[in-house]
Parts: C-alpha cells; sequence; structure tokens
C-alpha cells in the first residue's frame, strides 16, 4: 500500500523546489494579484502580526497543531478580495501568508532543514511574459536573483515566526485557555451563516491564571497578545457589515 500523500498547505497546488537548471527560464510576473486567496474565509498569521492584523480582522485560533488565524469572511470567500483580485482596501493589512505567495519554505524527505519552493501552479510564473507584463527573473546567470534572495529571506523570517508562534499557541493549550465558539451572520435577504470550527481565549480562565504563570508570560510578551486577540473580536462587526453589503449588491435587480 502506498503511503498518503501530505496535504498541501493553503493555496498551494503544485510547489517545486526551486533550482537553477529546472527554473533558470522562469520569471514571476510583478503585479499586485490576490485572487488565490478570493476562495478562503480565514488565513494563519504569526504573533508578530496580532497588533496589525486586529485592525481589521478577527483573530482566533484553529487547525492542529493549532494556529492563530485572521478571519476573512463568515462563508467560503474572502470578503477582502474584490473581482479584479485586489485586496479592497490600500490601509486593511494583508497577513504575510499571503504575501509570501507563491513562495514558500520546502522541507526534502529525510531531512530537518527548509529550501524555497515555489507554487508552479501560481498564474504568475511563466518562462514567457504575455503582453509585454513587467516580470523578473528567478535566477540570473545561474545564481538566485535578487527577488529570489529576497523571497528566501522574507520566508526565513516567517518560519522563525513561526515556530515561535507554535510556542506560543502551545502554552495556551497547556493552560486550558481555548474555548470552542462560533459566529453567525443574518443577512436581510434572509441567507443566514454560521462559522464554527474554531476557539478563542476563555477570558474568565485567564483571570485564574497562577502568578507564576502570568509573570512568565507578561516577560514574553505573551499577555499582550491574548489582550490583543481579545480586542480583535470587535471586528466581527466589520466582518458583517461587509457580508451585508455583498449580499445586498447580489440581491439587488441588475
Amino acid at each position: 500500500m502506498s503511503s498518503p500523500q501530505p496535504a498541501l498547505p493553503l493555496f498551494y497546488e503544485r510547489p517545486e523546489p526551486l533550482r537553477a537548471d529546472q527554473h533558470h527560464a522562469y520569471r514571476l510576473v510583478i503585479k499586485p494579484d490576490f485572487s488565490f486567496a478570493a476562495g478562503t474565509n480565514a488565513v494563519p498569521i504569526m504573533a508578530s502580526e496580532f497588533v496589525a492584523a486586529a485592525r481589521h480582522y478577527p483573530i482566533v485560533f484553529a487547525g492542529t497543531p493549532v494556529m492563530p488565524v485572521a478571519v476573512l469572511g463568515f462563508d467560503k470567500f474572502n470578503l477582502f478580495v474584490d473581482s479584479e483580485g485586489l485586496w479592497q482596501d490600500t490601509r486593511t493589512y494583508i497577513p504575510a501568508y499571503v504575501r509570501r505567495y507563491p513562495f514558500t519554505f520546502i522541507t526534502p524527505p529525510d531531512q530537518n532543514s527548509f529550501i524555497l519552493g515555489l507554487d508552479m501552479a501560481c498564474e504568475r510564473v511563466v518562462s514567457e511574459p504575455a503582453d509585454g507584463a513587467p516580470a523578473q527573473p528567478l535566477f540570473v546567470d545561474g545564481k538566485p536573483s535578487a527577488l529570489t534572495a529576497d523571497a528566501l529571506r522574507f520566508c526565513g523570517a516567517l518560519q522563525m515566526d513561526h515556530v515561535a508562534t507554535l510556542t506560543f499557541t502551545a502554552a495556551l493549550e497547556e493552560q486550558n485557555l481555548l474555548i470552542e465558539n462560533q459566529a453567525r451572520a443574518q443577512l436581510p435577504s434572509g441567507r443566514n451563516y454560521d462559522l464554527r470550527g474554531f476557539r478563542v481565549v476563555d477570558s474568565k480562565r485567564l483571570q485564574t491564571l497562577p502568578d507564576a504563570v502570568v509573570t512568565d508570560w507578561h516577560r514574553k510578551g505573551w499577555l499582550g497578545l491574548i489582550h490583543v486577540h481579545l480586542a480583535s473580536q470587535a471586528c466581527w462587526q466589520d466582518l458583517l457589515d461587509r457580508m451585508r453589503t455583498k449580499d445586498e449588491g447580489a440581491s439587488r435587480p441588475a
């Protein structure tokens, strides 16, 4: 029996390790295009992003191992990406996980290291740019281009943030602070949406943490992260307003 294939990360369909001998002819079209993220209602965020993300999205916890996610919509769609693939408001924070795409880190079989990879299914990865679209090479003279070097640094920093974030969420789990929650959108058209499968910090349990844990978490900055997470729950109203605006537009006669 063949072993099951590991699930691909969100957004990625055909990630490949970047190699000069295989990808030297490819270029990346440089343009704002987030259409790949239009079909998801949540994306992972790192602990270092909480303050920026909490101004625009509810931050909740989901998955195994548990990770923070920014909620982008009530149903399966992203309320922040428009029909042209643009993030609707240029002032709205775009999570690093989204900005990283189509690059990623890949773990080779039987190794503990990471190598830079690229989703070859991304429409912006081309060998010949169409219509003179601006594009940058992935390799120059057999060496990583400035674009690829920047992507390597960005993915490296994000990986370090990922490890630090998992340490934070593991501590939340250890102290049994996360509880199941749900959100509901009731729209004028009669459509209703229930969003389930996520958890939030229980503020009552937070108040009963042992003093030693409180002191330790304060020094690590984790208490601040928790309070930012709790404050971000006010963003559910903005999501609901966006959902109602979208619903009204869909219900309006052409």
